[in-house]
């Protein structure tokens, strides 16, 4: 049985992969960084646990011995706290090339349609370079570039693809003339079976996608109607800046750790369109990738789908909501303490532990709402939320509980980010 390693295996290509390559009878061992992603992956393969940038080449020889095939399905879109662009895809390949070298092992690199070594983003150039690399070695070598991959998952941009369809009432339209074209993650991972049979001419790259294209507007309407939701009322254009002032923003929260699809490399490779050629796969015998309508019609909308488009979006709010209501209401307190605890001197507590009880309520407002913030601590931040407007809840009806028939409601008021912050503790997924 041949023996094939996926680097990036839990990811939602090389997820993808592991499963292809297995049904078509490869012994096949998923390579990650991450013991809890591999484990939510459900994936029925064995792991190898490395960290890509981290592993030297003596590793590498160690670990990939007797391979027959490595895929290199392991990314990342933007450099951050857990992502290293050149590393990952420079790096990373540098010395996998020198481990495999005088090898019969064949790579297949899954790289993206677009690379070039002047391309707009150090996404694209980085990935350029590894391209590079590995066409320079002596290695026996595929690299495959698909363009947009769809899936009955979502992650990154075919995420926020499905969000903007969503959006209620407005079309709102970034780049709307920018050309696309899609894959089916299906058609990818089978790219990568043939390509790892030895089914197509090697040392070679090839364009995975579908032969038309459509502008970025057209693909979004079709989303929306395969989601099975009404024609939208109005269509409105957004100006240049603000996808622009967007993508800054989100570069922003990246230092905290969100991998969100709208930082600026993901903008500026929509806005220069997402396209590919494939009459080079198609000519050297590689099976036509579906049309955007037949891949969506191969994995028919449920409600599912149409909760996830319309969540994906509203979480981030969700979380800014959540992060101010605490980080404002813990300022207030420690602004003016002595009001805090003259509520609770007024209902008999001693003076000094009032103050104390004002003090470490705001300080815990205030770092509750700022560690939500941060993707790391994100799902602790909400649960910690709960835990605490309990304990404030449970607090004002031992002991001050005519602060619930207040006017003003301060207690009632809490109630709704209770379920607030449980929905944001739901939503947030390892990655």
């Amino acid at each position: 049985m041949p023996r094939a390693f996926v680097l990036g295996g839990y990811g939602l290509i090389g997820a993808e992969c592991c499963r292809a390559l297995a049904c078509a009878g490869f012994d096949v061992t998923a390579v990650g960084r991450s013991r809890a992603a591999a484990a939510q992956s459900g994936l029925a393969v064995d792991w190898l646990y490395r960290d890509l940038v981290q592993t030297d080449a003596a590793t590498w020889r160690a670990d990939l011995a007797g391979a027959d095939v490595v895929v290199n399905a392991a990314g990342a879109l933007q450099d951050g706290p857990r992502d290293d662009l050149d590393g990952v895809h420079d790096r990373a390949l540098a010395a996998l090339i020198d481990a495999l070298d005088g090898s019969a092992t064949r790579v297949v690199q899954i790289s993206a349609a677009g690379v070039s070594p002047d391309a707009p983003t150090e996404f694209f150039r980085s990935k350029a370079r590894g391209d590079a690399r590995l066409m320079a070695s002596a290695l026996d070598w595929v690299i495959l570039r698909p363009t947009l991959v769809l899936a009955p998952a979502a992650y990154g941009g075919t995420a926020l693809l499905r969000a903007q369809a969503a959006t209620p009432l407005v079309h709102l339209q970034v780049f709307p003339d920018a050309p696309v074209q899609t894959v089916a993650l299906s058609d990818l991972a089978q790219a990568v079976v043939t390509a790892a049979r030895g089914g197509i001419p090697r040392r070679r790259v090839y364009d995975l996608t579908e032969a038309g294209s459509r502008s970025f507007a057209a693909t979004t309407t079709r989303m929306r109607a395969w989601l099975g939701l009404p024609d939208w009322r109005l269509s409105l254009t957004l100006p240049r800046p603000l996808p622009r002032l967007t993508g800054r923003i989100a570069d922003g929260l990246g230092r905290l750790g969100w991998r969100s699809p709208l930082r600026t490399n993901a903008l500026v490779s929509l806005q220069a369109g997402i396209t590919g050629d494939p009459s080079a796969w198609e000519t050297a015998g590689g099976a036509p990738c579906r049309a955007l309508d037949e891949t969506l019609s191969a994995m028919p909308a449920t409600p599912q789908d149409r909760w996830f488009a319309r969540m994906y979006l509203l979480l981030p709010l969700a979380i800014g909501v959540l992060a101010l209501f605490w980080t404002a209401s813990g300022l207030i307190a420690l602004a003016q303490p002595q009001r805090s605890a003259d509520v609770l001197i007024l209902r008999g507590t001693a003076p000094g532990l009032a103050m104390a009880i004002a003090l470490a309520g705001g300080v815990a407002d205030v770092a509750l709402g700022l560690a939500i913030l941060w993707r790391r601590w994100a799902r602790a931040a909400a649960l910690g939320m709960i835990a605490v407007a309990g304990s404030y809840l449970f607090g004002s009806l031992a002991f001050t509980p005519d602060l619930w028939l207040d006017p003003m409601g301060p207690m009632v008021k809490v109630l709704p980010t209770l379920p607030l912050a449980l929905i944001v503790a739901s939503l947030i997924e390892p990655r």
